[in-house]
This record gives C-alpha cells, structure tokens and sequence, in this order.
C-alpha cells in the first residue's frame, strides 16, 4: 500500500511535492513547495506574480476552495495611457489573440494565497518549502522539449523586452531542448520571501519594482489590499458521486456542473458535442463573462437543466499560459492547484527574475477586448479545481488550456464517473473541444472511425486533428482508493506522476 501520489506537469514539479511528503509534509505544503517550482522550471505557465485556485480535500472536513487569482485594478487608464500589444498564436490548426504590455498587468495573488494556504494547512517551515525552487533557480533547470514548445509559441511576447531577452535569449535565440535556464534574481526573491512573507510582495521591494513599469494600471493600493478569499466548492451527485468544482467567479466550475447534470448515463461522442456547444451558446447568451456571480444562479436552475436535456435529446438519434498540480498524502488529504500567468506580460519586472501576469489582455477573461475589465473585481476564470468523491475513494484533478479547461475536465470526468475507466485511460482519451462562435468543433481523431464519422455528421465543419496536442488541455489527475495510490499526467502537457 503506497501512501502518497503526484501529478503535475513537469517532472521538477512533481519531484518537489514528493520529497515534501516523504519529509512528513502535507499535500498542501506539497502543493505549495511545487509551485514556487513551476515558476521556475514552468516559466511560461507559472510565476511568482501570477494567480491560481487551490482545492483542499481534508481527510475529514469538508472541501474548501482558496481563491488566489486575479484582482483588477482599483482605476482604469485610458488606452491612450497604457502599454498594451497584440501577438497572434498559432496552434498548428488553431491560432488566438493574446495581449502583452504592462497593461495588461492584473493584481497578483499567488504569493499571498500560499502563505494563507500555508497558515491553513501547512506543517514545513515556508522556507524548506521555497529551498527546491531556490536551488533550481540558482543552479539552473534543463529546458525540456515541452516547456521549448511552449516558450515558441509565445516567443514574440518573451523576445519584446531586453530584459526578457536576456533571460530567456540569452545568446540572442530563444531557449531550446537541453538548454539551461537559470535565474538568479529569482531565487533571491523566492528567500527573502520565504523570510518575510507576502508583504515583501504586496508593500516591499518587488511590489515598488512592479509599480516601477511604465504604462499599467497597478498602483499601491491595489497590491496592498489584495487578500485571497475562501469559497465553499459548488457541488452536486451525478451516478453516486459527489463532485466538487470550482464555484463562481469561476466560469469553468459552472459550465462543467451544467454538462455533467444535463448530460444523460453514458453519452455518446455525439452528444457530448453537442453538449459543450450549448453550454457554450447558453454562457454567450447569457452574458456570464460579466456577471459571473449570477452564474450559478442561472445555468443550474432546474428548468435550464430540463431545457439543456431536452436539446440533447433532440440530437440524440444524430448521434494559456496555465498548469496544474495534484496531490494526495498519506493521510487522505487532497489538494489540487491550479495555477497561471497567462502568457505572461513580456516584461521582466526589474531586479526580480519575474514576468508579471498579462490576464487583463486574455480574450477569454475579456472578451469584449482590452480595458473592457471591471474595476477592483476578481476576475472570473475557467480554471477548475476538481474533486471527485465514492465510497472513500478521492480523485483531485484539474487542467491548463485556456478556454479548453472546461472541455477538458468533464470528458475526464465522464470517463471516471460514467465510464468507470482507469485513471490513465480517462486522462488520455480522445478529446474534443467546441465554443458557439465560431461553431467549429476541434477533435482528437485517434479514435475509431465510427467516432470520427459520427462527429462529422453532427458538425460537418469539424475541424480534426490528427494526434493529441496541448491545445486540448492537460488534465493532472491524482486518486486515492481502498487498493491504494493512482496518478495519472496528461502527455499532451509532459504530465509526470510520482506515487508510493
């Protein structure tokens, strides 16, 4: 019988979380240890000046949601005033529009959601916790094949600044495979936060350096006042098991409890297509980007759930920059992280090693374009913790990808729930993914050819791909049952698992 597992997405990350276990930690100071990694090793989906959600699966309590993500602004700048450019991003088969530039700095909250998370659930010093990244970043980490694609992807943003380039280009072309990256300034960061807390980030040295970039809207009040905020998970049964998601402002949460209540026992591919557009369609329509809160509210009331059944049925005959980790410990606790920096701004903030988030230029969190934010509100998200819970058995899980999160997390969830699949099938399934404008449906065809013919005859248009890729998330996913450990990691994002 082992007594811990890990999955994450790099293979750093889910080493540090195991060695704080076997050193008698929990899983959240395992959580907390591989993410200040992740901004190390992980530098375009994770950083010290980002954001993330933390699920806590206590061994006997009730889940708890930690809300460390993005606040906006307390005053918004003029478009005139501040530093915003637009890059393209292509796919392969797919290209979005992402925004970098110091306006498109968001009110960070990683660093104080860890040290809350740690007041809560910890049991290591933060500063053994910090000492693997802090060694890694002085040391320095091999670039790994995935982490080389994934900073070619963003290249135009990490090249847009000299500071950057110095870090991340240092002999003039970007990092690649077996390259070393190492960061200094960061590390000594990471020590004296390890030291002094949050504060040094929200009112010291790193705050006054963020403040020092030209043309964003982030002021002093902004990092002073920013506090993570406990949520109660939203939660519901499907089959016998209770599941746990991320609640509103999350729009990932919601639209993922929507599907799973709608969807009938064992939907084919055809329906769960179909599925993922309306819930899709009903999101536009019903203007949650703006009104996050209502969400919950909305999608899940009965009748909505009745009518989104009654359109499966209908159809039934024509049948960013974002990581995530998890952890379960040897005492049945379980904590499932997920973390972003979106693509990042571009800009090294000055003396810290960090590129600070760029979530107030990502279409997906403003969709109406840039500056059209809210002020002082936290900014909603499709990232998702997500637990999974059976007759004393536990699965945390959770995904990166952007708008895919959603897509992703309830096919994984179908397979386990629905399915009764093992982990590792469930993770590494055919995907598929659908948004209502435009109405293309983007699929893994590694299938069989009954399922590629049946989703081309429901969406003629679909758009297939023809191996798994990243762009359809990467779903990390720990369990715990009465035969002991399990963990699976998402290849389409160099997953890695550790268990004992």
């Amino acid at each position: 019988m082992g007594n811990f597992a890990v999955a994450s997405g790099h293979h750093l990350t889910t080493q540090t979380a195991a060695e704080v276990l076997r050193a008698g930690g929990t899983a959240v100071d395992a959580a907390i240890a591989a993410a200040l990694m992740a901004c190390i090793a992980e530098p375009v989906l994770a950083s010290p000046l980002a954001g993330g959600f933390l699920m806590v699966s206590p061994p006997n309590g009730k889940v708890q949601i930690l809300d460390a993500f993005i606040q906006t602004p307390r005053r918004k700048r003029s478009l005139a005033d501040v530093d915003i450019r637009a890059i393209e991003v292509d796919f392969g088969q797919s290209q979005q529009t992402f925004h970098c530039g110091a306006g498109t700095i968001g009110t960070p909250g990683l660093i104080p959601g860890l040290f809350e998370a740690h007041s809560q659930f910890g049991r290591i010093p933060m500063a053994e916790l910090a000492a693997p990244a802090i060694e890694a970043a002085r040391k320095g980490t091999p670039v790994t094949a995935f982490q080389a694609e994934v900073l070619g992807y963003v290249e135009a943003i990490f090249m847009s600044s000299e500071a950057s380039k110095s870090l991340y280009a240092p002999n003039g072309k970007l990092l690649s495979d077996g390259d070393i990256l190492t960061n200094p300034d960061m590390a000594d960061v990471l020590e004296t936060m390890a030291l002094e807390g949050p504060r040094f980030f929200q009112e010291g040295e790193v705050a006054q350096a963020l403040l020092s970039l030209d043309g964003g809207h982030l002021t002093v009040d902004d990092l002073k006042s920013y506090r993570p905020i406990g949520r109660k998970p939203l939660q519901f049964t499907r089959r016998g098991v209770e599941v746990d998601l991320n609640p509103a402002p999350s729009l990932g949460g919601v639209q993922i409890a929507l599907a799973l209540q709608a969807l009938p026992p064992n939907p084919d591919d055809r329906q769960l297509a179909r599925c993922l557009f309306e819930v899709a369609r009903i999101r536009k329509e019903t203007d949650l980007d703006y009104h996050p809160m209502r969400g919950e509210k909305i999608l899940l009331d009965p009748a909505m759930v009745a009518d989104l059944r009654k359109t499966l049925a209908a159809h039934q005959a024509a049948t960013r920059g974002t990581t995530h980790i998890s952890v379960i410990d040897k005492n049945g606790m379980g904590a499932a992280f997920t973390l972003s920096n979106g693509e990042g701004c571009g800009l090294i903030v000055p003396g810290t090693g960090i590129m600070a988030n760029n979530m107030l230029g990502e279409d997906d969190l403003v969709p109406d374009g840039v500056n059209s934010w809210h002020e002082d509100t936290r900014l909603a998200s499709m990232m998702c913790p997500m637990a999974l819970r059976e007759n004393g058995s536990l699965t945390m899980m959770g995904s990166g990808g952007s708008n895919r999160i959603r897509s992703a997390l309830a096919q994984v969830a179908l397979q386990l729930i629905d399915g009764g699949a093992a982990l590792e099938d469930a993770v590494h399934a055919p995907r598929m993914h659908i948004d209502e404008t435009p109405q293309v449906l983007d699929f893994e065809d590694t299938g069989t050819e009954a399922r590629r013919e049946a989703l081309l005859a429901e969406f003629p248009s679909a758009n297939p791909w023809p191996q798994p890729s990243m762009f359809f998330g990467g779903v990390h996913a720990t369990r715990q049952t009465v035969r002991g450990f399990d963990a699976a990691g998402d290849q389409r994002r160099s997953g890695s698992v550790l268990t004992k």
